[in-house]
């Protein structure tokens, strides 16, 4: 029996699913290089499906036209900013992503920057490699405690709601901030407070982590407004999106020491120039946008986008579909 036809990006090229995890995929669907769409006209008509791993510039009205038999379109991880959902739904496809895949590694990631940041472990790392024969580590390198410290989370979801477990480790307080409020017993659970006043968060947190989806209203949320709010002591660590971040401001901020340090998992563009600004501060931490980036959660988010697609072609309602 001819197994279904998914479109998607070649295994193994820049922003595409890696060649090593590719039987995880191959096992239930043919798949159609993208590049192949162009030279092979013909398979328009077989492809029912098309997985989106991060890369989704392809993704257009010319290309969904000539799809006419395409049911969903599947996103590997949680955020669909980057999708213009609308135009797809106006084709009649439906749009998935894989949410309960992400939460434990993107908290594990927020908790390891925190304390990378915190304790100076990459100076540590470094100083260890290129030291002069009988130097020693100087008050340069003297860190942050991260227990008994207050954290300050900003979007409040699965994510946030595991990010405060961890915390609770570290015997920190805990506040956060979100659209709503979530249930007292939720709160209660993870030793949270709400702060219905993002700036009063901000003003009382050594460590914020910045977990909100990305949203016109969220576009630029930590502005120089809010970086004026924080302690001159604090943190700002953001595994959300690189535009919920006004990233010149923060540069400003971090330059003339407003705030501490900033360790950011996300940024705008995605990496960064070698020549930006912010890679020339040493208290700043940036990485590739690497939240999920383990081999047990990347397993785990093809999975769930083959879940999406195979009860999306049996006529029935995904486990994971994007409503807007």
């Amino acid at each position: 029996m001819e197994k279904p036809y998914v479109l998607a990006k070649k295994f193994g090229s820049p922003q595409a699913i890696y060649s090593s995890l590719s039987s995880l995929v191959e096992e239930h669907f043919t798949v159609i290089d993208l590049e192949k769409i162009t030279s092979q006209p013909e398979l328009n008509q077989k492809i029912q499906a098309i997985l989106v791993w991060g890369d989704s510039a392809f993704l257009n009205s010319s290309l969904l036209q000539v799809l006419p038999n395409l049911k969903v379109v599947v996103n590997g991880g949680v955020g669909v900013d980057h999708l213009d959902i609308p135009l797809i739904n106006s084709f009649g496809v439906k749009v998935c992503n894989t949410p309960n895949a992400v939460w434990n590694s993107t908290a594990d990631l927020a908790m390891g920057l925190m304390l990378a940041s915190a304790r100076n472990i990459i100076q540590g790392d470094s100083f260890s490699r290129n030291h002069e024969e009988g130097e020693d580590i100087d008050e340069n390198h003297l860190g942050k405690d991260v227990s008994n410290k207050t954290l300050g989370i900003v979007g409040m979801g699965n994510i946030g709601n595991q990010v405060a477990k961890r915390a609770q480790g570290f015997d920190m307080k805990i506040f956060y901030h979100n659209r709503r409020r979530r249930p007292v017993e939720e709160e209660r659970m993870v030793g949270a407070e709400y702060c219905p006043v993002l700036e009063d968060l901000l003003a009382v947190s050594d460590y914020v982590v910045l977990l909100v989806n990305l949203t016109e209203a969220s576009t630029h949320l930590i502005g120089r407004k809010q970086l004026s709010a924080m302690k001159s002591t604090a943190t700002l660590i953001n595994m959300s999106r690189g535009k919920v971040v006004d990233q010149e401001a923060l540069f400003e901020a971090l330059q003339n020491k407003r705030i501490h340090a900033a360790a950011l998992d996300v940024t705008y563009p995605e990496p960064l120039p070698r020549d930006h600004p912010l890679l020339t501060l040493p208290n700043v931490i940036v990485l590739p946008h690497m939240g999920t980036h383990t081999l047990e959660t990347t397993s785990h988010m093809i999975k769930q986008m083959m879940a999406n697609v195979l009860a999306a072609l049996a006529g029935e309602m995904p486990p994971n579909e994007v409503i807007v």
